[in-house]
């Protein structure tokens, strides 16, 4: 963090700023399989009244999956085939990406 900014912050003091309940504690790993497993209905409830909702669901998807392509392993394989629904060729896209690296990185660590 920039020292200048760590000097001058402060509590939050506007709730309307306050993190959403859907993404308080979770660290990337997690987030991105909560969003996978996220339906249009739950998205609307967790963000309502959001600037998220104009990434919208496919968007977030697509980003979960790109995030579990890097730090996910070989637990996240059923959430991302779940992905793959033609219906959302980004989603697909990238959670094909996604599922490429980690049987990559899997098979790179047994050959060693």
């Amino acid at each position: 963090m920039c020292p200048w900014n760590d000097r001058f912050s402060r509590e939050l003091q506007e709730p309307v700023f306050a993190p959403r309940e859907v993404i308080v504690g979770k660290d990337a790993r997690i987030l991105a399989r909560a969003i996978l497993a996220m339906t249009d209905e739950d998205f609307c409830t967790a963000f309502k009244q959001s600037p998220m909702k104009r990434a919208k669901l496919r968007g977030l998807k697509r980003n979960a999956a790109v995030v579990l392509g890097n730090v996910g392993d070989a637990r996240d394989e059923d959430l991302l085939a779940h992905a793959l629904d033609p219906s959302e060729p980004l989603v697909q896209q990238h959670a094909e990406w996604a599922l490429e690296r980690i049987r990559d990185s899997a098979s790179s660590t047994f050959e060693r």
